[in-house]
């Protein structure tokens, strides 16, 4: 079994406008001392920083989905109270009435939310909030790799398809 931690954080460079987001996976096995990390980044043309909040959790949940069954719990950290209070509190509400807001407004970024939620499902995540630029070193790193990306020469259209590059650190 495997204890995982997975930090996030998405950036736009103007609200739409260009965009990335960076994530730290490190993972853990529970019954040796073997771990390993990752990081994860990509920059697009035209997004918005929602967008790219949640495009950093799906990449993230999406490199673990080949080790479901061996994953015991995820502890997920992030600077985004939209993403965590979407996942953690409105989702339910969206789904049921077919994802609608409470005021009977298609959701914003449903496309995104849909993937996240399939992820999601997969696996007992523990979802955790901190406040951005305050020194926490993971968020910090996560949004260096963000900020990095957006302003790459190698920006994608944000066609809703997660795509990243990576490496192991």
């Amino acid at each position: 079994m495997a204890y995982v931690k997975i930090f996030t954080d998405g950036s736009c460079l103007g609200n739409p406008g260009r965009g990335g987001f960076g994530a730290i996976l490190c993972c853990q096995s529970s019954q040796s001392k073997e771990s390993y990390s990752w990081e994860l980044w990509q920059g697009y043309r035209h997004t918005t920083n929602n967008r790219m909040e949640l495009m950093a959790v799906i990449a993230a949940l999406s490199v673990l989905r080949k080790d479901v069954a061996s994953i015991e719990s995820i502890d997920l950290t992030s600077d985004s109270k939209y993403l965590k209070d979407g996942i953690t509190k409105w989702i339910h509400g969206w789904k049921k009435n077919g994802w609608l807001t409470a005021a009977r407004q298609p959701v914003k970024n449903v496309d995104l939310w849909r993937k996240l939620d399939q992820l999601v499902a997969q696996h007992q995540i523990n979802w955790h909030w901190v406040k951005g630029h305050a020194g926490h070193a993971e968020n910090e790193r996560c949004d260096k790799l963000a900020r990095d990306a957006a302003q790459s020469s190698e920006l994608l259209a944000d066609d809703g398809l997660v795509r990243f590059q990576h490496r192991e650190c």
